[in-house]
């Protein structure tokens, strides 16, 4: 048990069972007892690992993609360079590095970062000083907007619901003998289910996401209203169905109920919210990660790098490459979906085709 559970069992007691959104969002951003406020998460020594962290190439593909897509655009004078949920900021220094020999794109470039931690703020003003940093979308700079979101979506809280015969069970969390646990409401119609009448049965489980259509409303809102591009990287699919709530501890799952506030919680993102709620930006076609950074030419910027690594460092590049990019690692699991104006081409390695 921890200090977070014993306020939120107090809580419970007096006002009855939270949703799981209320709970996620209490065990990540508590202000003193939340994951996010009480450690740096990322990395070997932290609770997992995210691409960015496994390999320089991984930035430096997705700013070659950022830049190629400004340069379609016709190259504005002035453009927002933005990431949202940057972890140390390691993505943005590899995306500044590679794209550093593109003729224009830093002088007409303004950075800037999406986050809420101030310790997190802390680690990336020592790889990207000359960011500016935001808690939310609403107050970037109205212009052209090239914005990468890796790993972002996926820690957003969810709400997940049980069909029945007489409408959606939602999962409460609430408490039995002293501990957290997970019960189920009354039978109740959802209106903001009614779309999944169609493709779902009694026993079916579907998750939503509250904040999710609000965030990428607006960065859709601005790419249409603007121009540029968002590169949404994250595992999920294109529709939600079934329970996939994960708690990590020190790279392993755990019961996400035992220990709140010492576990990262997250859950698959449902992409074609992303896509709906992003109108009227035009959307690609939904890429696993490994396609997608394959056709950005990682294979040939890996073995250029391996030109110069022998031993146990060329070890390391081979087993990073293989992890970003291979279908039984993160190839697969992990999707890409771009966000672009109307009329304008979709960023590289991406598509519309079906």
């Amino acid at each position: 048990m921890t200090a977070l559970a014993d306020l939120l069992i107090a809580r419970i007691g007096q006002t009855g069972p939270i949703t799981l959104a209320d709970y996620m969002a209490e065990c990540l951003l508590h202000p003193k007892h939340g994951y996010y406020a009480t450690r740096d998460p990322f990395g070997a020594k932290g609770d997992f690992i995210t691409a960015p962290e496994i390999s320089q190439m991984f930035g430096e593909m997705l700013g070659l993609c950022l830049a190629q897509a400004w340069i379609d655009q016709g190259q504005p004078t002035h453009f927002t360079l933005a990431e949202i949920g940057p972890g140390r900021g390691t993505l943005m220094a590899d995306m500044l590095r590679a794209t550093k020999s593109v003729p224009g794109f830093h002088d007409a470039a303004s950075v800037h970062l999406i986050e809420a931690s101030p310790l997190l703020r802390a680690k990336q003003a020592e790889l990207v000083p000359q960011a500016t940093w935001h808690d939310t979308i609403s107050t970037l700079p109205d212009a052209p907007l090239f914005m990468v979101a890796n790993e972002f979506f996926d820690a957003l809280p969810i709400r997940q619901f049980t069909r029945d015969d007489a409408g959606w069970r939602e999962h409460m969390v609430g408490v039995q003998d002293d501990k957290l646990t997970l019960g189920l409401s009354a039978a109740a119609p959802m209106d903001a289910l009614d779309h999944r009448l169609d493709d779902t049965k009694a026993g079916d489980l579907v998750e939503l996401c509250p904040a999710l259509p609000g965030i990428a409303t607006q960065i859709g809102q601005r790419i249409a209203d603007h121009g540029g591009a968002a590169l949404i990287i994250d595992y999920g699919d294109w529709r939600s169905l079934g329970d996939t709530l994960q708690a990590i501890t020190d790279h392993a799952p755990v019961d996400p109920f035992k220990a709140p506030g010492d576990a990262d919680l997250t859950a698959h993102v449902d992409f074609e919210a992303i896509a709906q709620a992003a109108s009227p930006a035009q959307f690609t076609r939904l890429t696993t990660q490994g396609v997608f950074l394959e056709r950005l030419g990682i294979t040939n910027r890996a073995q250029s790098l391996a030109q110069h690594l022998t031993g146990d460092g060329l070890d390391q590049h081979i087993a990073a490459h293989r992890r970003l990019t291979h279908p039984s690692e993160m190839g697969e699991i992990f999707k890409v979906i771009g966000l672009h104006p109307k009329g304008t081409p979709p960023p590289a390695g991406l598509t519309h085709d079906a």
